[in-house]
């Protein structure tokens, strides 16, 4: 792994470490190296995992494709080529046509996909992404004009809240890998 900080190895992990990239491993063969950027902290690596588990997990009605186009164009926007990546990957492995792929990655500010309700949503993750201070009540209004539940709303939210935070993880201590495989990028999810 490259990055900016020291990290400890699958190899060197002990105790409560240990444990959590074993959490990990167990779906995804090791821990992923946003995992391991923690390290040097075992705590906030269980916490991470279990965080992106619970994120990941939101029981609402969004589509896997419009949960992770809203974290791709957050992770779009704030030039996580690391994170973007992966989802990008996710998208496609959901059966994303590649045209549609491309649009959304020349315009992540300004998805235009012909699905009203998947452009909301990526607007949405946008605004919340490029201009928090701007959101309004009449945003959710807006979702939920579309459909979407109060439940959809705040999974849309965390999402979106979950990758800027990752995001700034990644950006801030120079994780620049890019994922090349649909497996690293679909089975990062800690299970059970």
């Amino acid at each position: 792994m490259d990055a900016w900080i020291d990290y400890v190895s699958p190899e060197d992990a002990e105790g409560p470490l240990a444990s959590s990239y074993d959490w990990q491993a167990a779906s995804l063969g090791e821990p992923a190296e946003f995992t391991m950027l923690g390290s040097l902290y075992p705590d906030i690596v269980q916490r991470r995992l279990e965080l992106y588990k619970t994120v990941e997990g939101c029981p609402s009605d969004l589509s896997q494709i419009e949960r992770q186009s809203a974290a791709w164009v957050t992770s779009l926007l704030n030039g996580t080529a690391h994170c973007g990546s992966g989802l990008r990957l996710k998208l496609a492995s959901l059966g994303v046509a590649e045209e549609t792929l491309q649009h959304i990655e020349a315009n992540p500010d300004a998805v235009n996909t012909g699905d009203a309700r998947l452009d909301a949503i990526c607007a949405h993750a946008a605004k919340l992404t490029s201009s928090p201070t701007e959101m309004a009540e009449s945003d959710v209004q807006q979702l939920r004009s579309l459909g979407l539940s109060d439940l959809d709303i705040v999974d849309l939210n965390n999402m979106v809240a979950y990758y800027n935070y990752i995001n700034r993880v990644v950006m801030g201590l120079g994780l620049r890998s890019v994922m090349s495989t649909t497996h690293e990028a679909t089975n990062a999810v800690p299970q059970t």
